[in-house]
């Protein structure tokens, strides 16, 4: 079932994939139907990822960064998850000392990097922390620490750990793999040094990374501003349909379905705890999302949907759809009960409206930095 839906999630982005790909890397089946992509796949943004920065240091208009303003935030903080993309071609290609390109995306900001962070799988680098380092530049709202983490790169050395990593997201046991078990770690490290000045960012499959720690992290009482550009949301594709009416008729009849479930699993198993959501509704995440990257545009229906519920005067079933998911309350009776990265309680909620000429676009960490997106913002605060 993996398997059918990691290729559905890649079909449903326009990707087209060949299933001939031989065993001499040691991936399984699932993997070598993921790692042939062509010209319309995520490798192939990948790649002019890795040719399109050499000599980019990408916001330069901001020149100077006045921290109270939302725009320069996320610049800075897509600028830094971008550090930590290059780190690891930086690693791949064996470039060091003046050779280095990754350098100068957090050198522009005034950042130092003072660890990389490793996965003990195949030793790719995967995230940053950052500390700013000029006193001149720091202000009370500016970060004292920043912990990046980068998303899938489509290459031969990280192409089988970040694919593995991809389906754990899609399972939801993303918080049993080590990678995430070194990131709280290395988050926890900071916090417990007594400075909650601490932002967490990552795009895309970092993106979860830092959602879920940011999550974990709530729950104990500690709410760290995160930044996260096009999160992953696995769901139907309900926000491609057009049809406005249709739309909402299907989300309307899924809260419904999820809310009798609730009800009629509570009535069989008893009393499921939600007090983690109410807990973490004072978390605020920013979440930088694109109506055109189907992997993440689920958000936008997800928070406006419960807004409508409250409307129409069906805010009850709205709130209780909203702290669960239909796969979550059907796995619970069998044991294998996971909470969904998407369920958020709140979240300032950034669309880019900017048209995007194809899925690579939409899915590019670029996108966050450059002046002249059209961008709608949303607060929603779960009450």
């Amino acid at each position: 079932m993996v398997a059918w839906t990691w290729l559905f999630l890649f079909l449903l982005c326009g990707i087209r994939v060949e299933v001939d790909v031989g065993s001499r890397f040691g991936l399984d089946k699932v993997e070598q139907t993921c790692i042939r992509i062509r010209e319309r796949s995520v490798g192939s943004f990948s790649k002019r990822e890795n040719t399109e920065y050499k000599g980019d240091i990408g916001p330069q208009h901001l020149t100077h960064v006045n921290w109270k303003n939302p725009d320069h935030r996320r610049s800075v903080a897509a600028t830094l998850v971008q550090g930590a993309y290059i780190l690891e071609h930086d690693r791949q290609q064996n470039r060091c000392g003046s050779e280095a390109l990754a350098t100068p995306w957090w050198e522009f900001f005034h950042f130092q990097l003072i660890r990389t962070l490793i996965d003990d799988a195949d030793s790719s680098i995967f995230g940053a922390i950052y500390e700013l380092k000029s006193p001149a530049h720091f202000a009370p709202e500016a970060p004292k620490y920043v912990i990046a983490f980068r998303g899938t790169i489509i290459d031969i050395e990280s192409i089988s750990r970040d694919l593995k990593l991809d389906l754990h997201v899609i399972q939801n046991d993303l918080h049993c793999s080590s990678r995430f078990e070194i990131a709280m770690q290395a988050i926890e490290g900071v916090v417990s040094a007594g400075d909650l000045n601490v932002w967490l960012a990552g795009h895309s499959l970092g993106s979860a990374v830092a959602m879920l720690a940011g999550k974990k992290m709530a729950k104990m009482g500690v709410l760290l501003e995160a930044f996260l550009f096009n999160p992953p949301f696995i769901s139907a594709p309900i926000e491609r349909i057009k049809d406005e009416k249709l739309k909402q008729l299907i989300r309307t009849a899924n809260s419904i379905i999820t809310a009798g479930l609730v009800v009629a699993v509570k009535a069989w198993k008893g009393p499921r705890s939600t007090e983690w959501f109410a807990k973490m509704a004072s978390w605020v995440p920013c979440l930088f999302v694109n109506p055109a990257d189907h992997i993440c545009s689920e958000y936008v229906g997800y928070f406006e949907h419960r807004k409508k519920m409250e409307e129409i005067g069906a805010a009850r079933i709205g709130r209780l759809a909203t702290k669960h998911s239909i796969v979550n309350i059907l796995l619970g009776p069998l044991g294998k009960e996971s909470e969904p990265l998407h369920l958020l309680p709140s979240a300032n909620l950034t669309i880019n409206m900017s048209p995007s000429p194809d899925f690579k676009k939409a899915l590019g960490i670029h996108q966050w930095w450059r002046p002249d997106c059209q961008l709608k913002c949303m607060l929603y605060h779960y009450k």
